[in-house]
């Protein structure tokens, strides 16, 4: 039996071209981690935004947990699974009474038990309960169960983020950021024992903006009027963070982000 968790975590999956890039890229990184647990943000994998419940089952054959974001809401088709379905998570610190959970435990490849913790971030962003108060709550319940835990940050400010990393630190296995689709340089393990990266990045088009196709970002911002999005085609980047846990105390004692690119143009 392995001595660690091993997880890898993928940044936010951008529609078909990211379920495109998990088919063909997935494999290279599994092979060279041999992860014992396989996260990714979903919440943009149907379409370029939101989740159902196929797209959600198709991502299943390859990751154990789906976390998301504010765009979980976006097809109406997933609300009812997101209460049958424990591991799809929204963010915790919606109100209550919001469909689904902010929260999983899973057993991982080795039978070490794991907790998800997904949350998001105010900062221009919607005005939902505080994080960093759901964050403490979550945990003390969670640390019941098991001293890994994983979260999901999902915020447009770096600052937020990187707040949460340090009030988290020495608490939480990791704390990994989503939401930007840009991934940051500041991977490391904190002071206490927690592995922080402000933003994972994304799954999907490599010559985009933010994975969508660039025409029409251009268009967005040139024109300064609401513009269709699609996801951009073409070759596929994979980008992720590989971190190792210590499973007795919960404490990071790695991470590695990773930029996975296709060799050549995808059709």
């Amino acid at each position: 039996m392995p001595d660690r968790v091993r997880l890898l975590f993928l940044g936010d999956i951008i529609g078909r071209p990211g379920r495109q890039a998990m088919r063909r890229l997935l494999p290279g990184l599994v092979k060279r981690y041999d992860p014992t647990l396989i996260i990714a943000n979903g919440e943009n994998a149907a379409g370029g935004v939101g989740l159902t419940e196929k797209v959600a089952q198709e991502l299943f054959e390859y990751l154990d947990v789906i976390t998301s974001g504010n765009h979980i809401w976006d097809k109406k088709e997933i609300l009812p699974h997101l209460d049958k379905n424990t591991r799809i998570l929204r963010p915790a610190n919606y109100p209550p009474g919001s469909p689904g959970q902010g929260t999983a435990v899973v057993e991982d490849k080795a039978g070490f038990s794991v907790a998800v913790l997904n949350l998001q971030g105010r900062v221009f962003m919607e005005p939902i309960d505080c994080p960093f108060r759901q964050a403490d709550e979550e945990i003390v319940r969670l640390r019941e169960k098991t001293p890994v835990i994983i979260v999901d940050f999902h915020a447009e400010a770096t600052s937020e983020k990187q707040a949460m990393g340090w009030y988290l630190d020495g608490r939480v296995s990791a704390v990994l950021g989503t939401h930007t689709h840009v991934p940051t340089a500041d991977g490391r393990v904190l002071p206490q024992g927690t592995a922080f990266v402000t933003d994972v990045g994304m799954v999907g088009g490599l010559d985009s903006v933010i994975g969508v196709r660039r025409e029409q970002a251009l268009q967005r911002f040139i024109s300064g009027r609401p513009q269709r999005f699609e996801p951009a085609k073409g070759r596929l980047v994979m980008m992720a963070a590989y971190v190792e846990i210590d499973p007795a105390t919960g404490k990071a004692l790695t991470i590695k982000t990773e930029v996975v690119e296709e060799e050549s143009e995808a059709s």
